[in-house]
């Protein structure tokens, strides 16, 4: 499945079992059931499969594959059913006990395997090293006066005797019949040299053998990723490994109805139409509710359910929020002292009821805020008059209490009776950052520490991504987003970051360099086109370093001449633009190669200000080196720093390309 833009979705297979008509009634049902939201479903399947579901307005494509993938029939389990013959006895298998079995059987095998290469190479090394013995000390000359066989093996065993210690084995009668077959051109002819390497070589072999034997499993992955390598081209899998367990039905499903509520008659549900609005949601989501007698419960959303009276709260419950926190101050039964308390509720029994209070009869809340991010305000408490009391109001901050568990009681407040409270000012998130990986086998983000670190994420912060077709988007860190195959970069955006990027215009077959920083603005999720709208245009390389350098190899075929290599320093060569400006031309010659390498090392202005103070460097100094960095932060203003004065190349000296900005140049 992929998504063609963000109103098509498009199915190009058809999971094991199912047809292409099985599959448009499943998505047909969880339309008409509430739990997608698409306009249309087209089928165009010919040769090759190819259903096209156009999608609803106002509804997020991400959001929707997610909900194919748990409410249809576009995602099916597989349930193996294997019998082997194990032991003279059928036996059932599992996938993963098939894997194990059959991995444990290679490893055995290759265990073998390396004991008999051993074997022979042990033997390769005794009867070299007894050949080069009995030429070398001449023992064959020691059978010429023997008059029979029994005296021949005799007078070799007998002048091989000083030197049986040498041997990793005993040396048998077989071993000496073996020397006598060696012909006599073989001896005249014979290296010591040569059987010195020999042995040498089979000593190593030996040693490789005995280091593969001690670590098996590590020779054993090798022997497998040899596999793969050598017979992998031309065979690649054609299905992809991702994990849609993770997947929460409630998150996904599309929130096609309206919760309301009667808080006079302590009434919620959907069908509620002419009370208060309270959300957007679907079916199977829960609906949480807290009431002012201290009391909360979780039930499932209906078309009209009692949830009690005195209402504080009422919104869909999200399992497992722990960013979501409860700021609340209650009074202890009817005449206790008033306690504070902060809390996040994340998992719970449905429909039982809970008690945020020490379940004191007659307590009451005073005051209760929802922070969807740990916010804490600052609140001003009023006392209630009374004689002697001369301090009447004073302010308590949350953000100095800890957020603990749900059925804590809280701390002292005030044992004064109090008359209101009143939130004097806004808090600010009291929460950590949230640290955020992305895992690359399933193309998503997560907070298990899987795959790639991102980085620690709160508020308004946002990732960058850059697309190998020569686009970027800027996203939120919702762990439900979907990420594109071809991407080249993902990371915590920094808008202070420039981007050099190289790319090759079709329009006139040359490489083209431009630099730009990406304005934190709203357009999040939209593809942002760097490279120029022709199709035929293509991304070459980019840098995320402040000072980069190019290296630019000549073609000398096409130039008809020879060129020396060229490395430019990108900061000079070009200021920074806007995204869509066109950019500069690399050379006007023809290029064989064109790569970022190693950049300029970059000082930055605090850096400098601190050397300055450390190391005494003068004024002057300090002002010049400046110019040649790029101040964080800095945009427009630094197309002039960058850019040498009354300094021209040949390439600078062409006319302009038109369509680009006044400080672009191009040549013909």
């Amino acid at each position: 499945m992929c998504q063609k833009d963000k109103k098509i979705l498009v199915v190009s297979e058809v999971p094991f079992g199912n047809t292409t008509s099985s599959l448009i009634d499943s998505i047909v049902s969880a339309n008409d059931k509430g739990k997608i939201k698409i306009r249309k479903i087209d089928d165009n399947t010919a040769e090759n499969v190819e259903i096209i579901i156009h999608l609803a307005p106002n509804v997020s494509p991400d959001q929707t594959i997610d909900a194919l993938y748990a409410f249809t029939n576009c995602e099916v389990s597989v349930s193996p059913n294997v019998c082997v013959i194990d032991k003279d006895k059928p036996r059932f298998l599992g996938v993963t006990e098939i894997l194990k079995i059959s991995t444990d059987n290679t490893v055995n095998l290759l265990k073998l395997e390396l004991e008999i290469r051993k074997a022979e190479l042990l033997e390769q090394w005794h009867f070299s090293s007894l050949e080069k013995i009995f030429i070398e000390k001449r023992i064959y000359r020691k059978i010429e006066e023997c008059e029979s066989w029994k005296e021949v093996i005799k007078a070799i065993d007998k002048g091989l005797n000083p030197y049986k210690k040498l041997f990793r084995r005993d040396i048998t009668e077989d071993d000496i019949v073996r020397l006598t077959e060696i012909r006599i051109k073989r001896i005249s002819k014979y290296n010591s040299f040569k059987a010195d390497d020999l042995i040498k070589q089979t000593e190593l072999e030996i040693d490789e053998v005995n280091n593969h034997l001690e670590h098996l499993v590590d020779y054993a992955i090798n022997y497998f990723r040899q596999i793969k390598k050598k017979y992998s081209a031309g065979r690649e899998r054609k299905t992809e490994i991702r994990n849609f367990d993770t997947i929460e039905a409630t998150r996904v499903a599309a929130a096609s109805q309206k919760l309301y509520v009667n808080r006079e008659e302590g009434f919620a549900g959907t069908a509620l139409r002419k009370f208060e609005y309270v959300s957007d949601c679907s079916d199977i989501d829960d609906i949480i509710v807290f009431r002012a007698d201290g009391t909360y419960m979780v039930t499932k959303v209906s078309s009209k359910i009692f949830v009690g009276h005195n209402i504080l709260h009422i919104d869909i419950f999200k399992k497992n929020d722990d960013r979501t926190i409860y700021n609340m101050i209650y009074r202890d039964g009817r005449r206790g002292a008033v306690r504070v308390k902060r809390f996040a509720v994340k998992s719970i029994t449905r429909d039982k009821e809970y008690d945020m209070t020490k379940g004191s009869d007659g307590s009451k809340v005073i005051y209760f805020t929802v922070n969807p991010n740990g916010e804490a305000e600052i609140v001003k408490v009023f006392l209630t008059p009374k004689p002697k009391l001369k301090k009447l109001s004073f302010e308590y901050d949350f953000s100095t209490l800890d957020i603990k568990g749900r059925a804590s009681q809280g701390n002292i407040l005030s044992k004064k009776s109090i008359k209101k409270v009143v939130k004097r000012e806004e808090g600010v998130s009291t929460l950590g950052a949230i640290d955020i990986w992305f895992d690359d086998t399933v193309k998503r983000l997560n907070t298990e520490g899987r795959g790639i670190y991102i980085g620690a994420f709160k508020s308004d912060n946002k990732i960058l991504t850059i697309q190998k077709s020569g686009y970027y988007k800027l996203m939120t860190y919702e762990i439900s987003n979907h990420f594109e195959e071809d991407m080249l970069l993902i990371e915590k955006f920094n808008p202070d970051k420039i981007i050099s990027c190289i790319y090759f215009d079709a329009s006139i077959k040359k490489y083209y360099i431009k630099r730009f920083q990406i304005e934190n603005d709203n357009n999040l999720n939209k593809r942002i086109d760097f490279i120029g709208d022709s199709p035929e245009n293509y991304l070459l390389a980019f840098s995320m370093d402040y000072r980069p350098q190019v290296l630019i190899k000549f073609d000398e075929k096409n130039n008809k001449k020879p060129f020396g290599d060229e490395i430019v320093n990108v900061e000079e060569f070009i200021g920074i633009k806007g995204e869509k400006a066109k950019g500069k031309r690399l050379s006007n010659k023809f290029t064989g190669e064109v790569v970022f390498i190693d950049p300029l090392p970059y000082i930055s202005p605090e850096q400098t200000e601190d050397n300055s103070e450390v190391e005494g460097v003068d004024e002057p100094e300090l002002e010049e080196k400046s110019e040649s960095t790029i101040p964080i932060g800095q945009k427009k203003d630094t197309e002039t720093t960058n850019q040498p004065e009354n300094k021209k190349t040949p390439e600078s000296e062409d006319k302009e390309d038109p369509g680009e900005s006044q400080m672009e140049i191009s040549f013909d």
